[in-house]
């Protein structure tokens, strides 16, 4: 047995949320915000926002009535004045008087609705995955160089303390020449079961929540948090959770893309229902020098039961298993010292937020957004830091589609010798709604 050995970095102690975890230099601007789509994450953002002390929501748009009511009686509970109500985002965003836009709808409206927040002169907090389609996130980068916008995506394991000093611990070479990585969840967030198409909620603008996307018929899972079970609205599994662990893996490896993806998989246990995303997927990505590998199940356990997402790095010095709420070293050959290290904790477990663990990287990762919007820098978890992890998803979501291995130019942009791949970097745009073009 190994002797554990707890050790509190300094990376992780210097993040923590304290009281005056909220101090920021010589920025004393008050930014006007707007929030548009108010569901459950977006409403996570938008508390950390409203937690900086640094900005004022000033509009909130949702095609939800009821989503939007409840929005805006919370924060009208937490500042002087009442947010000013939208349906439409266009309509939020015609006047240009927003310094800061949260983006929270689903992904399929992410690139639409991030792309008019930059064309109206806003800097932007999106959710992940930043689009559904390669070609919609090209975009939206693009869009971001060509207005000079700060663009910050919630990837927030890049915000994460442990996260951090593992970042840290793993570049300072103690795992040696790593050559695997493997990401993955094991978490039950799929539903199995065949509910009966029914009318949307009358508080609902169903035909405009589905916007862009294909309109398939309504059941209880699609709104208001049950759309990633539906492939029309989400990249599934691998865009949900797999992104998390994918952009940590690129993070800490200091990699762009793959030259190689091989995806397998599909829906092995969950038939017959109505999600149509994976309950099973393996991808593997091959980087040339090593290889990084992601792999989801909605049944059955982990190898460790403890650990239900997360990334493992294997090097020659020893074996890093970075999970969710905590890191793990078991050294390799006999040298070195086994290490844990927990998650950052802040705060009680208040239902609003998240969990107690995931708090500090919330609040830390907006901190960092809103210190870019001073600053003008690139955010730790910059658009196109963020377009790159999301093709990562949406490549192995094609692979897997089309039951193939597709070869990747990184400087083209585009798979090699396969068109049939080619064409599903976009998709068709239910009308009126247009594409946008990269």
């Amino acid at each position: 047995m190994h002797r554990r050995d707890f050790l509190t970095s300094t990376a992780a102690a210097s993040l923590a949320l304290t009281s005056n975890a909220w101090v920021h230099g010589g920025d004393t601007k008050t930014y006007r915000a707007g929030l548009i789509g108010t569901g459950w994450y977006g409403m996570v953002d938008l508390r950390h926002l409203m937690d900086s002390g640094r900005a004022e929501v000033v509009a909130l748009c949702d095609v939800d009535k009821k989503n939007l009511h409840l929005a805006a009686d919370e924060v009208a509970g937490r500042q002087k004045e009442r947010p000013q109500l939208f349906h439409d985002f266009r309509d939020m965003l015609k006047p240009k008087n927003l310094d800061v836009v949260l983006i929270g709808t689903p992904d399929h409206w992410h690139a639409l609705t991030a792309i008019a927040a930059m064309e109206s002169g806003a800097d932007v907090h999106c959710e992940k995955p930043i689009s559904h389609t390669f070609l919609e996130g090209k975009a939206m980068v693009n869009t971001a160089r060509r207005l000079s916008r700060v663009v910050q995506i919630n990837t927030q394991r890049r915000s994460t303390p442990h996260f951090i000093s593992a970042r840290e611990f793993i570049k300072e070479g103690k795992l040696g020449t790593i050559g695997m990585v493997k990401a993955y969840t094991y978490y039950n967030m799929r539903p199995m079961d065949n509910p009966p198409d029914i009318e949307p909620p009358a508080s609902l603008d169903y035909d405009f929540w589905a916007g862009p996307a294909p309109k398939i018929p309504f059941n209880k899972y699609i709104h208001p948090r049950g759309w990633r079970a539906f492939m029309e609205y989400s990249n599934g599994i691998l865009g949900d959770m797999g992104i998390h662990m994918l952009d940590a893996m690129r993070w800490v490896m200091g990699v762009r893309y793959p030259k190689r993806i091989t995806s397998t998989g599909g829906i092995y246990v969950g038939k017959g229902g109505k999600a149509n995303t994976t309950d099973t997927q393996t991808v593997a990505y091959d980087f040339g020098d090593f290889v990084a590998t992601w792999e989801h199940r909605m049944y059955g356990r982990g190898d460790d039961p403890k650990a239900g997402w997360g990334v493992n790095f294997y090097g020659n010095k020893g074996t890093m298993e970075l999970k969710i709420d905590a890191w793990d070293f078991y050294p390799w050959g006999g040298g070195g010292k086994r290490l844990h290290v927990d998650a950052v904790k802040d705060g009680p477990n208040d239902p609003r937020y998240e969990t107690p663990d995931r708090k500090p990287a919330g609040r830390a990762h907006m901190r960092n957004f809103l210190d870019c919007v001073a600053s003008r820098e690139k955010p730790v978890a910059d658009i196109e830091e963020g377009h790159l992890s999301t093709s990562l998803c949406e490549l192995g979501n094609i692979s897997q589609k089309l039951g193939r291995s597709l070869v990747w130019d990184g400087e083209k942009e585009q798979v090699v010798g396969d068109e049939e791949a080619n064409k599903l970097l976009r998709r068709q745009y239910r009308k009126p709604w247009v594409y946008p073009e990269a």
